[in-house]
């Protein structure tokens, strides 16, 4: 059947609108497909606690988001995002001594490790010269770089396992501890090659600018993409699940923002069974467990400039960090777990009632996990702030099985599209030589399970449209 449109996305989230915004501006025809009431995907606010609190269901705070460079290129600005810049980055408490903040300042931040300071900066001052370069050759799909010298003196760092990378290059637990909690993000086990990827980019981008945060919440940043994607004359249609080839309207071209899993059973009679075979050997890695909190005051940080940071780092030295991501990895529990937590309000007064402040944290745990890390939670929260559980006015829990349900892409709990370890870093899903491309010619994938994987800032959708674009001659 003849069809008016160029291309069906299923699937909404920033990779979805990022795709659908770059195909529009080319001139081509697109729906976009969401099953939910929505857009949005990861990038959602909910009143979920109390009335008054706004709540980010996924993500939160979004350094890369603020980076992205095919993000950078649009006006969204002109559609209500606006960013808020902290007075730090992330901050990281610690038992014996003041907290580490990261800061935009090499050496307001280098001054915070004593006797690592010269090594701290001596590791990062080079990749400082051309730090958005370094951005845009890591947030791509593996090619020739365009400054192939900068990106293979990161990769020799970075390639390297994040515990003994910590532990060779810093004498104190100070610089440890802060670059374990960065390096945290890649949601692997710290003896996994290129986790020290993970801990120097997130170091880097702390040094470009303090993260950044959305004003209003997370849905600003789907809702700047959504309205600019509609004034170029794209399509969204909500409500649409997609869960078998016949729900797709006719098009030339299906560029599906989904899981490996979710591509295999809707493209089940276009694909052939050997691909989606190994689609369906796809690796998740750990889920996450979620706490937002309606809170009566500020945190009450043992240190007061934790405050200062959209971001803390709850977990306390290297080596226990290691210990609760390897434990995730291993399908155990840690009864002292890295927590990951953000206090929006502290910096977003409209997040909250007057006076009164929301907070967000989160831990890894086993895939597919329901159990309850409450306790765990908020234990290690009061080690650092005592009196937090004081504050407490109301929590909303989310485990594995909840995040879900909320998103099939995040199967088993994983929010991140997939383990980024070797063996799935530069070929998510599969290893092919263009990774959006699959085995039928007019199916294409540009989720977080693609390249460059997890992470709020469209890049995967904008490469995956581009490869859509070549694959129409365009």
């Amino acid at each position: 059947m003849k069809s008016d449109l160029d291309v069906v996305i299923i699937g909404s989230g920033p990779n979805g609108l990022s795709a659908g915004i770059y195909l529009v501006s080319k001139g081509l025809r697109v729906l976009i497909l969401e099953a939910a009431s929505e857009p949005g995907g990861g990038t959602r606010t909910a009143a979920y606690t109390l009335p008054g609190f706004k709540h980010d269901v996924c993500s939160a705070v979004h350094p890369m988001g603020y980076w992205s460079p095919y993000w950078r290129t649009l006006p969204l600005g002109n559609f209500g995002l606006k960013w808020i810049i902290p007075e730090a980055s992330a901050a990281h408490p610690m038992d014996d001594g003041p907290a580490v903040l990261l800061k935009k300042s090499l050496d307001d931040t280098a001054n915070l490790l004593n006797g690592d300071a010269g090594r701290y900066r001596r590791m990062l001052a080079p990749f400082l010269r051309s730090p958005e370069q370094l951005l845009r050759d890591s947030l791509k799909p593996l090619s020739i770089p365009e400054d192939p010298l900068l990106l293979m003196r990161f990769g020799l760092k970075g390639i390297q396992p994040a515990y003994g990378f910590a532990r060779r290059t810093f004498r104190e637990e100070r610089a440890r501890a802060l670059f374990a909690g960065c390096a945290a993000h890649s949601v692997l086990s710290f003896d996994h090659l290129f986790t020290s990827a993970v801990g120097l980019l997130f170091l880097v981008t702390g040094h470009m600018e303090n993260w950044a945060l959305p004003e209003g919440g997370s849905s600003s940043i789907h809702r700047a993409l959504h309205n600019y994607f509609l004034s170029l004359g794209g399509e969204i249609r909500c409500n649409h699940p997609v869960r078998k080839w016949s729900d797709l309207p006719a098009a030339k071209k299906y560029l599906f923002n989904t899981d490996p899993r979710q591509l295999a059973d809707i493209a089940a009679d276009q694909l052939p069974k050997g691909y989606r075979k190994r689609l369906n050997r796809y690796r998740y890695g750990p889920g996450v467990f979620k706490i937002d909190y309606a809170l009566s005051g500020p945190i009450p940080w043992k240190d007061p400039r934790c405050l200062e940071a959209s971001t803390v780092h709850v977990g306390g030295t290297l080596d226990e960090i290691a210990a609760s991501e390897q434990a995730a990895w291993r399908g155990q529990y840690h009864g002292k777990p890295f927590v990951m937590l953000s206090q929006q309000s502290q910096f977003d007064p409209e997040r909250a009632p007057a006076g009164q402040h929301t907070g967000w944290a989160y831990c890894h745990v086993p895939h597919g996990s329901d159990r309850d890390m409450t306790d765990e939670i908020e234990g290690q929260l009061e080690r650092f702030a005592p009196g937090f559980r004081d504050l407490v006015l109301a929590r909303h829990k989310m485990n594995s099985s909840d995040f879900y349900q909320y998103n099939n892409n995040y199967v088993g709990g994983a929010i991140t599209g997939g383990a980024a370890d070797w063996r799935q870093l530069f070929s998510r899903p599969l290893l092919r030589l263009d990774p959006y491309r699959t085995a039928h010619p007019d199916v294409f994938i540009g989720s977080a399970s693609s390249p460059p994987g997890g992470g709020v800032h469209g890049m995967g959708g904008y490469y995956a449209a581009k490869s859509v674009l070549r694959s129409l001659g365009l």
